[in-house]
């Protein structure tokens, strides 16, 4: 009977009944395991299905098989994906459902199919997509100027497992935050009374107001307010955005906002306040939705906006936001259609850091990733396209697919009208906006 009751009861329930008593530490530990049961569960129903097809996946279909659901997202819209095969769920291990977020930091030097950690991370690291020359030309102060000066925008820099764990790890937060389990300005879920209202934000590093508050606290950092401190994971992303070339040694991030949308929920237009330096960074999950820049973004009616640029952000990618497009111009995002999660990591102001903050040492001394020659023994691998065939086996992705990815993304510049203005815009040679 008690194990019949049991299986009528989420994961969420039977881990408050499991946990009710544990500290942070051990509460974290059983939700762990529960979710690797879970995943495993899924993994053998997958494997399960698929097991009718282990040999049509080893030949590539119309010369292009792919071992995992990393995007290789464009810019401005369309986007290819490379999809899952079975090939890849037949040849991973339990360890590679959890987060692969190593990068070679990790002083695991075994080596798997010949190729070490610090190979495998060159391989991810050239397969991500940078868009750093956006422009648009609005009239600000009477100058004509590039509002989009100083955005970027870096696709496929998480791969769809680790989406996967990092917004397991995010519902975990909310769940803490709905028990009551966080500080008390971490977690905020308001009411939603409104199209547009009800987004829920979980803070870490630094308690940030929106507006006045209730003490009388105007909009910034709230110094006298603690809030939890950055989780490991997020740590973990920080270190990748570095090492990665995407977030620069001189600007690491201390605090972090995580945003996250039910149907309909949005951001009104507005510049992030300069209690944080820049650039900032915005990582999305679950699903793609649209960011609008202006100088002049108009309300329509509660979480619709208009403005002259439209940026679609991927699942996975990662959005640096500096310069005239951090300061100038102004950024919303419109009602979304759909479930959305992002991450908007910055560093906070010296001057207007927190009372009780202190520098966590794990963030100190981050290096960023240098190309440099490797050398190996027998097999020189000189190169990213060598290190790329010698992965073929692991990557399961032949190589006319990679040199046409390459030569898929030489853009051409064209003009496009949108509201009635004009923007530079890149399309691929399929004659897609990537």
């Amino acid at each position: 009977m008690s194990m019949e009751l049991l299986s009528s009861l989420k994961k969420e329930d039977i881990l408050e009944l499991f946990s009710h008593g544990f500290c942070s530490h051990c509460q974290d530990l059983l939700f762990s395991r529960i979710a690797t049961l879970h995943r495993k569960r899924k993994f053998d129903e997958i494997l399960s299905t698929e097991s009718s097809v282990d040999h049509a996946a080893d030949m590539p279909t119309n010369g292009n098989a792919s071992n995992s659901e990393s995007l290789t997202e464009g810019r401005y819209g369309k986007h290819s994906q490379r999809r899952s095969s079975p090939l890849y769920l037949v040849r991973c291990k339990q360890s590679d459902f959890e987060l692969l977020l190593n990068d070679g930091i990790s002083e695991d030097s075994s080596i798997e199919n010949g190729l070490s950690e610090e190979q495998k991370e060159y391989i991810r690291y050239s397969q991500v997509h940078s868009r750093k020359d956006f422009s648009f030309i609005e009239r600000v102060n009477g100058r004509d100027i590039n509002v989009l000066e100083g955005l970027q925008l870096h696709t496929g820099v998480f791969n769809a497992v680790e989406q996967s764990k990092i917004v397991e790890h995010i519902y975990r937060l909310q769940w803490r935050g709905k028990q009551g389990k966080l500080r008390d300005r971490t977690y905020s879920e308001p009411r939603r009374w409104m199209r547009g209202k009800g987004r829920v934000t979980i803070q870490f590093g630094c308690c940030y107001n929106y507006a006045m508050d209730k003490n009388g606290n105007p909009p910034g950092i709230v110094r006298d307010e603690e809030v939890d401190p950055l989780p490991h994971v997020f740590k973990q992303m920080i270190k990748r955005m570095v090492r990665w070339n995407i977030v620069p040694s001189t600007c690491i991030p201390d605090s972090c906002i995580v945003n996250i949308y039910d149907e309909g929920d949005c951001i009104p237009p507005h510049i992030d306040h300069h209690d944080f330096v820049r650039p900032f960074y915005t990582v999305s999950f679950v699903n793609e939705c649209e960011i609008l820049f202006g100088s002049n973004l108009q309300v329509l009616c509660p979480g619709e906006f208009s403005g002259p640029i439209s940026i679609p952000l991927p699942k996975g990618s990662v959005f640096v936001l500096s310069g005239n497009g951090a300061n100038v111009t102004k950024h919303c995002i419109p009602s979304v259609s759909s479930k959305r999660i992002s991450i908007t990591f910055r560093k906070m102001d010296e001057s207007k850091l927190p009372y009780m903050f202190s520098p966590d040492p794990e963030m100190v001394g981050i290096k960023p990733l240098t190309i440099s020659p490797q050398k190996e023994p027998q097999d020189e691998v000189g190169n990213l396209e060598c290190l790329q065939q010698k992965a073929d086996s692991v990557e399961s992705e032949s190589d006319t697919v990679w040199k046409s990815r390459k030569a898929l993304f030489q853009p051409k510049i064209e003009f496009h009208p949108r509201n009635g203005s004009f923007r530079k815009m890149k399309y691929n040679k399929l004659g897609h906006r990537p």
